[in-house]
C-alpha cells in the first residue's frame, strides 16, 4: 500500500490504487489482519475519489448556471 497521503493523490491515481486493492481483496489468500488494511485503504480511496467527482461536478454546475446566466442576458438586451 501507498504512503501518499490522500491529499496529494489525483483522481486517476487514487482509482488505479483503489481497482488494485479490490483485485488483491476480491483474489483472497490474504491475512485477515492484511485483509482488513486493503479494506481500510479502499474507503480512503474511494473518499479521495468521491471528492474528485463532487468538485468536478459543483465546477460543472456553476459553468452551465454562467451560460444560463449570459444566455438569459442575451435574450433580455434583444427583447
Amino acid at each position: 500500500m501507498s504512503g501518499r497521503t490522500e491529499e496529494a493523490l489525483s483522481y486517476e491515481q487514487a482509482r488505479d490504487e483503489l481497482i488494485d486493492v479490490v483485485r488483491r481483496l476480491e483474489a483472497g489468500g490474504t491475512s485477515l489482519e492484511e485483509s482488513l488494511a486493503l479494506w481500510e485503504r479502499g474507503e480512503e480511496l474511494a473518499k479521495v475519489c468521491r471528492r474528485w467527482l463532487e468538485g468536478a461536478r459543483a465546477r460543472l454546475d456553476a459553468a452551465l448556471a454562467e451560460e444560463e446566466e449570459a444566455e438569459a442576458e442575451g435574450r433580455s438586451e434583444k427583447g
